[in-house]
């Protein structure tokens, strides 16, 4: 477990003990002291556990990104670091990946601050996940640019089941899910709840807290697939699911084409979505929710990374554009398909999404791409990749 993994461990390791009372060892940050800086120190008991994790990490045969870059000359020099708001360290950063070996990334932010702190991991695996955003490059600014460019990618309901546009966000002032107090989640709920019930026109609806949730409720959004579980092993593991389901909550309009998730794996998940292809209408409901939003709730922003959230792979834009698309003569040929995919910076998934199997040749294909280009480019991307997948399934 991970400093901030608990808020009365946290107090009491900062004092040198741990949480029973007993003194322990701690280590203090390299080069902390003598040069002004505030001595941080680092559990034994945490040192303990990351030098564990990774000497099996870097035994195994992981693909991680985690693996690849936290060379020993990385881990060395950031395992004595904290975090100076929340105290968090690297074993907060990384324990996703050292338990589990087979993750795709293996990272998560519990602070915002982690992103700077810990940036000789988090940088290389960002220009990695991110197609080449360099330590060096800079986020451009938000633009949703024109929002009445996109169309139907599919007018004849041939191959698009269905469209989604998502993105992330993170209200200012608040940590990520591991450092987060069970009256932060329900603070949080409270400001969450409040600003969705001021929305009108097609975004009017209902937000449903998950605590106390009546059965026919629950059933209903489960019916409709808009009712999230408790994270899975890889959020498990980063401590994102604590207090479980305190603080929770789901918000969709009347017409349930407009959905907002609170605290499940970001602070606001917030989506626009509906069966066919009419991106041009989804993308301009998100971005009107998106706009009438920010105006009461403000987001955690940084210049050089964009909008920040808990996972290196959703910064930046944090746009997911995605379709279910049913296109059964690529399905057969899936080298096809992922070399389509790659040229328009496209994410292949199975029908059910991360980790699972593409259902009856149906995919869930989306943009991969959110840093280093706007919001309106990156659905673009999404655009003019599934029409040029949908011209090919047509041609076969």
């Amino acid at each position: 477990m991970g400093l901030c993994a608990s808020k009365d461990k946290k107090e009491k390791v900062i004092e040198g003990e741990v949480a029973n009372g007993e003194p322990n060892g701690t280590a203090t940050a390299a080069g902390a002291g003598g040069d002004g800086k505030q001595d941080t120190m680092v559990d034994a008991a945490v040192l303990a556990k990351l030098e564990e994790g990774y000497a099996k990490l870097a035994a195994s045969d992981s693909k991680s990104l985690l693996k690849k870059y936290l060379t020993k000359e990385v881990f060395d020099n950031l395992k004595n670091k904290v975090t100076p708001t929340f105290k968090s360290t690297l074993l907060d950063v990384i324990q996703s990946g050292l338990e589990n070996h087979d993750s795709g990334v293996g990272i998560y932010a519990p602070d915002a601050e982690a992103y700077t702190v810990f940036a000789d991991l988090f940088d290389p695996i960002i220009e990695d996940y991110h197609g080449g955003f360099k330590k060096t490059d800079k986020h451009p600014a938000s633009s949703f640019g024109d929002v009445s460019t996109f169309g139907n990618v599919d007018p004849t309901n041939e191959y698009v089941i269905s469209t989604r546009v998502r993105c992330g966000r993170s209200m200012q002032g608040y940590p990520f899910n591991p450092c987060l107090t069970e009256a932060q989640y329900k603070e949080m709920e409270g400001k969450v709840s409040s600003t969705l019930s001021g929305l009108d026109g097609e975004l009017k609806g209902k937000f449903y807290p998950l605590t106390g949730m009546e059965k026919a409720v629950q059933q209903q959004l489960i019916d409709d697939h808009f009712l999230f579980k408790e994270g899975d092993r890889f959020l498990q593991a980063a401590n994102a699911c604590r207090f479980w389901p305190s603080g929770r909550g789901i918000y969709h309009n009347d017409a349930k084409t407009f959905l907002v998730w609170c605290n499940e794996e970001d602070h606001l998940r917030i989506i626009s979505m509906q069966q066919g292809g009419d991106l041009g209408q989804i993308y301009k409901r998100l971005v009107t929710a998106v706009n009438e939003i920010e105006k009461r709730v403000p987001f955690s922003h940084d210049d050089r990374l964009g909008f920040l959230t808990f996972c290196p792979t959703n910064l930046g834009t944090t746009i997911r554009a995605s379709v279910h698309i049913k296109v059964p003569k690529l399905a057969s040929n899936k080298a096809k398909l992922e070399e389509v995919a790659a040229k328009y910076n496209l994410q292949v998934r199975g029908t059910r999404g991360e980790h699972t199997e593409a259902e009856g040749g149906v995919y869930d294909i989306s943009n991969k791409r959110r840093m280093g280009l706007t919001e309106f480019e990156a659905v673009k991307e999404m655009y003019d990749g599934i029409t040029e997948l949908i011209k090919l399934e047509k041609s076969l």
